[in-house]
């Protein structure tokens, strides 16, 4: 899994790569300057840590000061952000930046307006894997710091029984079986579900979360009666915002949506950069 330094530093190759040319050739390399991050929308901000980094990289003494933590949030025309460095710091790492700044906040901010739309409830919405590769430590983060939580962080930390393992074991009882036996007693099952009898036979293989994959409210409601509180019930597939809170009073207990990632929408962040 990469890290956070080994993730700036691969963007800021793919920027800068052996030199600016257009700062280089202008700027004199030890003017400084001050950099002011604002806010173009109303937002929730995340991804401080990893830009205060990002000008780190290229400048380890810069001062890189917020009156905001990542969670809250932040009003249209409002500074979010104040870097003292020198003028080619402040210039090579703008974009770079900006750019974890703005599509975490997105993340955030999308995931907080998605909670709200099942205020009230116990609902608890999670993530999925549809990440951008490579990011996905940092999204995941964002969905946590926008107030949703995650599912699990990959194929390593999960269990997660889907169509295809269905079809490769022969069924749903058998996969469960399978994996029992090689997996911790402390590791949760979950089966992917489409059908009233695909949950039925969920149930009898005793697992421990059962997904209900594109269904209706119908049918949703009739899993949920099913199942009786033997197992947690997730809903996935087609979530959309709109939708939400008709699936948060089936009694479900998980609903999963992919858009929580690979549908935000980047945050409009601006810099303005001056000498000192």
């Amino acid at each position: 899994m990469h890290t956070i330094e080994d993730l700036i530093n691969l963007a800021l190759k793919e920027d800068i790569g052996p030199g600016d040319i257009t700062t280089d050739n202008i700027v004199p390399a030890n003017e400084r300057g001050q950099g002011i991050i604002v806010a173009k929308q109303d937002l929730v901000i995340a991804g401080l840590q990893v830009a205060k980094k990002v000008f780190r990289a290229l400048e380890p003494t810069t001062q890189f000061t917020s009156p905001f933590n990542d969670g809250d949030s932040v009003a249209n025309g409002t500074t979010v952000v104040t870097i003292e460095a020198t003028l080619g710091t402040l210039l090579k790492g703008e974009r770079t930046a900006l750019n974890f700044l703005q599509r975490l906040s997105g993340i955030a901010t999308q995931a907080q307006a998605y909670i709200a739309a099942v205020s009230g409830t116990s609902v608890k919405l999670v993530d999925t894997r549809k990440t951008t590769p490579g990011w996905r430590v940092l999204e995941k983060y964002a969905v946590r710091v926008g107030g949703a939580y995650n599912h699990r962080m990959g194929l390593y930390d999960g269990v997660l029984i889907k169509d295809n393992h269905i079809a490769a074991a022969g069924g749903i009882v058998p996969a469960v079986k399978r994996v029992r036996r090689a997996i911790s007693h402390l590791v949760k099952v979950e089966v992917e579900t489409t059908t009233l009898k695909e949950v039925q036979e969920a149930l009898a293989a005793g697992a421990d979360i059962i997904m209900l994959d594109n269904m209706d409210l119908d049918q949703i409601r009739e899993a949920v009666a099913v199942i009786n509180q033997k197992a947690l019930v997730e809903v996935s597939g087609g979530v959309t915002h709109e939708r939400l809170k008709d699936l948060a009073h089936t009694g479900v207990d998980l609903i999963s949506i992919g858009a929580l990632t690979h549908s935000a929408v980047a945050v409009d962040l601006s810099m303005r950069i001056a000498k000192t």
